[in-house]
C-alpha cells in the first residue's frame, strides 16, 4: 500500500477554476486551500490530457512505466538465468574430459 500524498489532489471543479479564471494560479490555490505548486501541477496535466499542452499523457505515462517495470523485471530473470547456467553439469563453456572439441 503508498502512502498518503503530502498534497491533496484538487477534483475535476478545482481544477476547471484554475483552467477558466483570470486570476494567477497562486490566488485560485490559496481561496482552495492547497498548495499553488500542486495545483498548478494539476492543471498542466490537465492541459496535456486535453491535447492543449505538449507532453505524454496520463494514459501514456502509465503505459510507460509499466513498461519500464515490466523491462527491470525480465532484466533480472535473465540474469538470475544467466547466473544459474554458470552451475548447470550441463555448462558449455566447460570442457569435459574425453571429449573432442569441435
Amino acid at each position: 500500500m503508498s502512502r498518503p500524498s503530502k498534497y491533496p489532489r484538487a477534483d475535476g471543479p478545482r481544477i476547471r477554476l484554475g483552467l477558466e479564471r483570470s486570476q494567477p494560479i497562486a490566488h485560485i490555490a490559496r481561496d482552495l486551500g492547497i498548495e499553488p505548486e500542486s495545483l498548478r501541477w494539476q492543471v498542466r496535466r490537465a492541459e496535456i490530457d486535453a491535447g492543449k499542452r505538449e507532453g505524454l499523457r496520463t494514459v501514456e505515462r502509465e503505459e510507460l512505466g509499466k513498461l519500464h517495470r515490466e523491462n527491470f523485471e525480465l532484466r533480472r530473470f535473465n540474469e538470475i538465468l544467466k547466473s544459474a547456467r554458470l552451475f548447470s553439469p550441463y555448462n558449455s563453456t566447460q570442457i569435459r574430459q574425453g571429449e573432442p572439441l569441435y
